[in-house]
């Protein structure tokens, strides 16, 4: 019979997995909240639950290859920049038809492949402290990162609702991504030998959060623009 005594180390190592997760999945609530922010508000639970089990199940997998995966050159440095590209895209506005059932699930899946793209990306880091916290054992993983999975989709439903009404969190949440990126960028260890000053280690991850919303903010202005423009020909012609 199994001992449910909190001195137990099963239990010791399921609550701090559990623990772990919470504390690093902040960004990752974040990301999944703003690819989900364009769908109709029907599907956005969707998005939100799909995404958040899918990014755990994947997790999972890159946990029990963590010392593998993280130790291939180049990697953090692609994710940084791929990380930057995400941050920007979801800045730009959605598209404005509502469309038929079939691109309305494919604007769904391509929400959901935003969510594990991101979450991927940002779990190189997080993946060393969940393993460690699992001392090997893929059932306590499991179970402490599916534990997991319905604070996530709380914390991305609540910062999904903060967006709808202060749409500022949008351009935050991107511009935290941005400084996610910046701070993998100095993680890289192909870049180690060129050990920068600790002021420019400072200014990286913020310099990545501006680069994120200046351009985001720029390109959505354009195609605000362009669409406008668009409306005023075609009424004209009306």
């Amino acid at each position: 019979m199994m001992d449910f005594a909190f001195d137990n180390p099963f239990w010791l190592g399921l609550l701090e997995i559990i623990g772990v997760n919470i504390v690093l999945s902040g960004d990752n609530a974040v990301v999944i909240a703003l690819a989900a922010r364009s769908l109709p508000r029907h599907q956005q639970r969707a998005a939100i639950v799909i995404g958040s089990g899918a990014a755990i199940v994947l997790r999972i997998l890159l946990t029990t290859v963590a010392a593998k995966v993280l130790a291939l050159p180049y990697l953090k440095l692609a994710g940084a920049i791929l990380l930057l590209w995400i941050g920007i895209q979801l800045l730009l506005p959605g598209d404005e038809e509502d469309g038929s059932a079939e691109q309305a699930a494919g604007h769904l899946m391509g929400a959901v492949r935003t969510i594990l793209i991101a979450d991927l990306v940002m779990s190189l880091d997080n993946v060393l402290a969940v393993a460690a916290a699992a001392h090997g054992n893929l059932v306590l993983l499991i179970l402490g990162l599916g534990i997991s999975i319905p604070l996530i989709v709380f914390g991305s439903t609540a910062i999904l609702k903060l967006m709808d009404r202060f749409p500022v969190v949008i351009t935050l949440g991107a511009g935290l991504l941005g400084y996610v990126a910046g701070d993998m960028l100095l993680a890289e260890p192909v870049l180690d030998p060129y050990d920068p000053p600790p002021i420019v280690e400072v200014m990286i991850p913020w310099i990545g959060a501006l680069l994120v919303v200046g351009i985001g903010t720029w390109m959505a202005s354009r195609i605000n623009a362009r669409r406008q423009r668009a409306n005023a020909t075609g009424g004209k012609r009306s």
